[in-house]
């Protein structure tokens, strides 16, 4: 393998692990292109040679997996898990997620609540975890012992 083959590797690695790590944001194709060194098109061809699908499908799919883990364990609505995931559209998600995994979100639910498994995780615990704990005060002080 040459060099800039590994070079181009790295730099498609690098574009799949920010969908990952960044699935719910609004990061465009373009960008992920710019940043791995490619233009638009170039990119998105040898990301799906790579990977087998394209950018925006991988990251639809993140989406829909990390929209499936939530449904099965945390006390959310759908669309809030459609607006923590990414979309900005129930009936995009909605569509996107039947498509995926074969049924809808709310059947999907109801199947994990049927198998059994852990009780759901509040929602309001779902939602800091995504947002973050609030930061304190600065004036707040450390207690230590």
């Amino acid at each position: 393998m040459k060099h800039a083959d590994v070079s181009s590797l790295r730099m498609l690695r690098q574009a799949r692990d920010r969908i990952d790590r960044d699935y719910a944001e609004d990061i465009g194709v373009p960008a992920l292109a710019a940043g791995a060194g490619y233009s638009r098109e170039h990119f998105i061809r040898a990301f799906q040679a790579a990977y087998g699908e394209t950018p925006g499908r991988y990251r639809t799919r993140r989406r829909v997996e990390r929209a499936g883990e939530l449904l099965r364990s945390a006390n959310l609505t759908v669309t809030e898990i459609c607006h923590l995931v990414g979309f900005t559209s129930l009936g995009t998600f909605s569509a996107r997620f039947t498509e995926l995994t074969g049924m809808s979100p709310t059947a999907y639910r109801q199947e994990a609540a049927r198998r059994g498994g852990p009780a759901p995780i509040p929602g309001c615990f779902a939602l800091m975890w995504r947002t973050g704990l609030p930061r304190p005060p600065k004036s707040a002080k450390l207690i230590t012992s």
